[in-house]
């Protein structure tokens, strides 16, 4: 055998040491519980791979290993047990020595240590990453101009390292504030934000998306994203209650919609829903809003005196449905001081 053959021989014939993973992050762990963390080895080498010995960077640590040797693609293990003597974060790595090359290798785990398990499954039930939060949806529902209500997102930190809650991508009529600012592994928190509704244009309903920020220089997309919303009502705070009792009554023929056996037999069907003014003084349709491509409408007035009737025609276009049904609705902004935002739901199964 040449020299160059034996040496090519040495070079392929040697074991490979895989673990399954170079850091387990643990999670939370109870003060003086010891925990128990497996890291799965493969050699995927071509010669049987021994683990020589393991050597942890602290006394809080002891290893157990696979001593025998590790036949190519066959699997060992490491085990170590980790016994916490001091509160808060840690990261901790052992020393694996072997046969293979190199001849050293560091496997590490981190996690916090708590005097009791923070679960925050129940109350932040939604999962953002390591971030959970306890809403799906920024929602302001019936506002008037010139209030500023806030709305509360509950905020959890289950990383190992501290965070900033953040909402990216906010429009200039919402302000945020997190509180506190900086959250630690396994801490909860707030992000108040704010509704500048002098900042909203016409009444009705203003839709748009923010996205929760789950590490520094997260970007956006689907993952992250929580839909908003803003319903701007007319204000009636000035009226005095001789004027509130004169004001118009709308009544609707119907709110429920059900269009599902139509669209079974034709791709566009409508129907009519009669508006009438049952108040003392005229009924003003300020806006008529639709959202989702597939629904039409068509309003033959928009101020209706009292006693008066007219007709809102809606329609539904099969083809144009899609499959975001929840936008499935009429919303209509009036003068009636008891009913400012009436809503007509569509069932188009």
């Amino acid at each position: 055998m040449s020299v160059l053959m034996l040496w090519q021989v040495i070079a392929i014939a040697q074991p490979r040491f895989i673990p399954n993973t170079d850091i387990q992050k643990v999670g939370q762990v109870l003060w003086k519980r010891p925990v128990d963390i497996k890291f799965s080895i493969t050699n995927e080498g071509d010669q049987p791979l021994v683990l020589t010995d393991v050597q942890p960077d602290c006394d809080c640590t002891v290893a157990r290993w696979t001593e025998t040797p590790i036949a190519p693609n066959e699997k060992g293990e490491i085990n170590v047990t980790f016994d916490a003597t001091l509160l808060g974060t840690f990261e901790k790595s052992v020393a694996v020595y072997t046969n293979a090359e190199p001849h050293v290798a560091y496997l590490h785990f981190s996690g916090q240590v708590l005097t009791e398990v923070r679960d925050f499954t129940r109350t932040h039930p939604y999962k953002y990453g390591e971030i959970r939060i306890d809403t799906t949806e920024v929602s302001f529902p019936d506002v008037q101009r010139g209030t500023y209500p806030e709305m509360r997102i509950g905020v959890a930190n289950e990383s190992d390292r501290p965070y900033e809650p953040v909402l990216m991508h906010l429009p200039s009529f919402v302000t945020q504030v997190a509180e506190p600012a900086v959250l630690q592994p396994y801490e909860q928190g707030e992000i108040v934000l704010t509704l500048e509704s002098d900042l909203l244009g016409d009444y009705g309903l203003t839709q748009g998306s923010v996205y929760l920020s789950r590490f520094s220089g997260d970007v956006v997309g689907e993952d992250n994203e929580l839909p908003l919303s803003v319903v701007l009502l007319p204000d009636f705070s000035s009226l005095s209650d001789e004027l509130k009792s004169r004001m118009p009554t709308i009544e609707l023929s119907t709110q429920d919609l059900d269009f599902s056996a139509l669209l079974a037999k034709k791709q566009k069907v409508k129907q009519d829903i009669v508006v009438t003014n049952k108040g003392q003084t005229p009924l003003a349709i300020f806006k008529v809003q639709v959202f989702n491509s597939a629904v039409g409408v068509d309003l033959k007035k928009n101020v209706l005196e009292p006693g008066q009737s007219t007709k809102l025609r809606v329609t539904i276009d099969k083809n144009s449905i899609g499959r975001d049904r929840r936008h499935l609705r009429v919303l209509l902004i009036t003068n009636d001081y008891n009913h400012p935002k009436v809503e007509i739901n569509i069932k188009a199964n």
